[in-house]
């Protein structure tokens, strides 16, 4: 068994689709040299698909911040010119495919930085990592994900397939452990912090897709801060004169693309036999604070408010997998006080400021997310969910429209919760056990507003993707108008439907004993609760009236 083998950069290990929907391993330099020929990553999981695209992104920003199309030296870091990033990332937008002598130069230079399996520098890990908790291949494997005290019930591998790894799959998943990675592994040293889960666990990631892999990794080739301001010099992990190997280390924000795209969450150590991995060592890595972490330009964020024990601060906000990403649009494509704007959503807004052709094309984004279960422990799922719209409503002509969709986002949450009122005062009415009568009720109405959202989703990812900002004040109106009648619609069908399943028994009605706050003391109450005509009349009022200010 050869102790230098398997380069990232020649042997075929990412798995990318075709135009014919084949999926195919290449190379890292053909994924990047080829990029125009594949339509998208096609990874085993999207989540793996993230983390392969940040480490592409990673060789772009290293060669194209310190070159520009041609070869030719020139450092962004040493512009004094604003626009400078702007005009770099154009000049390789109107190429239609990555320029193939500087990333062959580049990668040429750090090829011995590429070996997954090298005695010193393997590629993403370090030999000091052997001392870490030791984990079999079913762990690695994201689709899995099995610890060794815990057995998936249904797994997707058995036998051979589960106990060990192909190198360009254990590649693949490599990356994935040093972004997704969960807490349960136990530190060695004593007294050290808790990095928390891997990098890209922590944030609620975004990124925008083109029509192929090349648009999509230059729509996300963020090669400026959003004050104009250029990053500092490139730093991936590979250029590093010593990778970092202490365990659970707080490092200085990265003032770089490249560092952070590479960012060492986890340090891993791959284990084989014969030509096969097996499993692999782990211990923590590297962290930052997450507190106003601007420089990452892939999340959503939150704003935490100001207490006595720590000041006003953005922090990444995860997704929540119940919750369709149309409605978080406010929080993510409308600029507020109250709101940080991820930062690819700025550079593509900055970018359309200065190309008129990417204002008259659609944007697609895609967040990804994994969801973790007590104290981020273990992985329990993951999830993607996408979104799409004329790219012009992130200009200033689409400002007006961008408050309208927010209205109308405002509008669906009204709607409903008119409906899972409806529902919760059905089941109340009906004597829905067991008891308590009110939890069993409450369950009742947060699964009706989630039916409400499943029935509208489609239609209003429609209606939005048929915006046209351009449009005149008669043909906006009308097209908010149809919305809201096809909302209106939606939320009395459903409705009718709950009402009608409640049965003669919710239609009678009955007193029912409730938890009630009267003068700041709890006690209980007496209220009747009948599904005709109280309930459902109130229900249909609600919805007549939900628009009637506006109308």
């Amino acid at each position: 068994m050869n102790q230098v083998e398997f380069n990232l950069l020649d042997e075929p290990w990412i798995r990318v689709r075709d135009a014919a929907c084949r999926v195919q391993e290449v190379s890292l330099a053909d994924a990047l040299l080829r990029a125009q020929e594949f339509t998208d990553l096609a990874g085993e999981m999207p989540t793996q698909d993230a983390a392969m695209l940040r480490l592409l992104l990673a060789v772009l920003q290293s060669v194209f911040c310190r070159v520009d199309a041609a070869g030719e030296s020139a450092p962004l870091w040493d512009e004094d010119d604003a626009d400078a990033a702007v005009e770099r990332w154009e000049e390789l937008w109107s190429l239609g495919r990555i320029p193939e002598a500087p990333v062959r130069d580049y990668l040429a230079r750090w090829h011995d930085r590429f070996w997954l399996f090298h005695p010193e520098r393997p590629f993403y890990q370090v030999p000091e990592a052997g001392i870490g908790t030791e984990y079999a291949a079913a762990k690695l494997n994201g689709e899995i994900a099995e610890s060794g005290n815990k057995l998936r019930l249904f797994s997707a591998y058995a036998g051979a397939g589960k106990a060990e790894l192909r190198y360009a799959q254990a590649a693949r998943w490599l990356l994935y452990v040093n972004g997704y990675d969960d807490t349960s592994a136990k530190p060695k040293g004593k007294n050290l912090p808790s990095p928390g889960a891997g990098w890209l666990g922590k944030i609620g990631l975004i990124y925008a897709t083109g029509a192929n892999l090349f648009e999509t990794l230059l729509l996300n080739l963020v090669l400026a801060r959003e004050d104009g301001r250029p990053w500092g010099e490139p730093r991936p992990c590979w250029e590093l004169d010593a990778p970092r190997s202490r365990e659970r280390t707080e490092i200085a924000p990265p003032d770089n693309q490249a560092e952070l795209l590479t960012l060492q969450s986890r340090r891993l150590l791959l284990h084989r036999s014969g030509d096969r991995v097996t499993g692999y060592s782990l211990l923590g890595g590297d962290f930052f604070g997450r507190e106003n972490a601007f420089f990452e330009q892939m999340t959503v964020w939150r704003r935490r408010a100001e207490t006595k024990n720590a000041p006003a601060a953005f922090l990444p906000k995860r997704h929540d997998p119940a919750k369709q990403f149309w409605r978080e649009f406010p929080s993510v494509f409308v600029k507020q006080k109250e709101v940080q704007v991820p930062g690819i959503v700025s550079w593509l807004g900055k970018l359309q400021e200065e190309d008129e052709s990417l204002g008259k094309r659609m944007l697609h984004f895609r967040i990804v997310g994994v969801e973790y279960g007590d104290k981020d422990f273990f992985v329990t799922d993951a999830f993607q969910d996408g979104l799409s719209f004329h790219a012009s409503l992130l200009e200033e002509l689409g400002r007006s429209w961008r408050a309208w969709i927010t209205e109308e986002i405002a509008h669906c949450e009204q709607l409903a919760q008119a409906v899972g009122s409806l529902a919760y005062d059905l089941s109340l009415a009906s004597g829905d056990k067991p008891t308590p009568a009110a939890k069993t009720a409450a369950a009742k109405a947060q699964r009706a507003r989630e039916q409400f959202y499943f029935q509208i989703d489609q239609p209003f990812r429609q209606w939005l993707y048929e915006i046209e900002p351009e449009w005149g004040r008669e043909k906006t109106q009308e097209h908010i108008a149809s919305w809201r009648s096809q909302a209106q619609k939606i939320a009395r069908t459903l409705g009718q439907r709950l009402v009608d399943r409640a049965g003669d028994a919710a239609f009678v009605g009955r007193k029912v004993t409730v938890a009630a706050e009267r003068g700041g003391k709890k006690e209980e109450a007496k209220s009747f609760y009948s599904a005709s005509p109280k309930s459902f009349s109130y229900f249909q009022y609600r919805i007549r009236t939900e628009y009637k200010e506006k109308q």
